[in-house]
């Protein structure tokens, strides 16, 4: 088997796309013999140095794969590591038995790591999480991008397609119709333009007119009876019970028994009286 140059000194494509692009490139391509014997030393004998160069000479292969999906607005160094995640995958799992190249084999690893981290990313909120919209959010974007909004027949036509139902077909298409709003006003208020923002949305509970309304109704109401039934009280009880139940802080028994000159039980006792009466008087009325 011819030796395959591998660069020990190859970056992530993060830190310089172009030098890593360049650098792949310049990996030469295995043929199907150097591939089938590198494949057989890593699935027999467990090779590690076999899979990096079964890797390093497929990076190519993602990269073409990864440029496919540039439509997403995600970086093209990112959709490329998660490819190469993907392919790293496919080559701990091929078996030489398999009959079929190692990038056949791969595409479907290499997409499924792609497709991941598009829907981790495209949106704050995830726009797919089951498997059939998962299928729909990239076959139907892919037909959106030639259309405008679906035609009833083209929903029918695209759910019979894909085994899902019409109304997950029209659930995605809103969410791929819909875009991401900052949650707060922008931080520069240039400009005459109005600009509004969910935070102003938001509804805060003790605002709502008619919950302030009705509290102070109760409050006025509350306010009125308790007024209405300490009016039944003598004077002395009527100020035992303020002082005890109606003022902070509260008055100890000793302190009122020291002002009336009386013992602290004669104002307990008084005081139980004066809340009989009163428990006694709402409930009359």
């Amino acid at each position: 088997m011819s030796a395959l140059p591998i660069p020990f000194n190859i970056t992530a494509p993060g830190a310089n796309l172009e030098a890593y692009v360049r650098t792949v490139n310049g990996i030469s391509v295995l043929s199907a013999e150097e591939e089938r014997l590198l494949a057989d030393r890593l699935h027999q004998e467990g090779d590690v140095d076999a899979a990096r160069r079964l890797v390093l000479a497929n990076l190519r292969f993602v990269i073409y794969i990864a440029r496919s999906y540039s439509g997403y607005g995600l970086s093209e160094a990112d959709l490329i590591q998660e490819g190469n995640v993907g392919l790293m995958k496919a080559v701990k799992r091929f078996n030489p038995e398999y009959q079929v190249r190692l990038v056949s084999f791969a595409v479907h690893w290499i997409k499924a790591e792609i497709h991941e981290f598009i829907l981790r990313n495209w949106r704050i909120v995830r726009v797919a999480t089951t498997k059939a919209q998962r299928k729909l959010f990239f076959n139907l974007r892919s037909k959106k991008q030639r259309l405008g909004w679906l035609r009833p027949q083209e929903v029918q036509d695209i759910a019979g397609a894909l085994g899902v139902k019409p109304e997950t077909v029209l659930q995605m298409e809103g969410r791929l119709s819909a875009h991401d709003q900052t949650f707060d006003l922008p931080e520069s208020d240039d400009g005459d333009a109005f600009v509004a923002s969910p935070s102003q949305f938001l509804s805060a509970p003790e605002a709502d007119p008619a919950e302030i309304v009705e509290a102070l109704d109760s409050k006025a109401d509350e306010s009125s009876q308790l007024r209405t039934a300490l009016s039944v009280l003598d004077e002395r009880a009527r100020d035992i019970v303020t002082k005890r139940w109606l003022t902070e802080p509260k008055a100890t028994l000793q302190e009122i028994a020291a002002h009336y000159e009386i013992s602290a039980e004669r104002v307990r006792q008084l005081e139980q009286a004066a809340l009989k009466k009163l428990r006694m008087n709402v409930v009359m009325s």
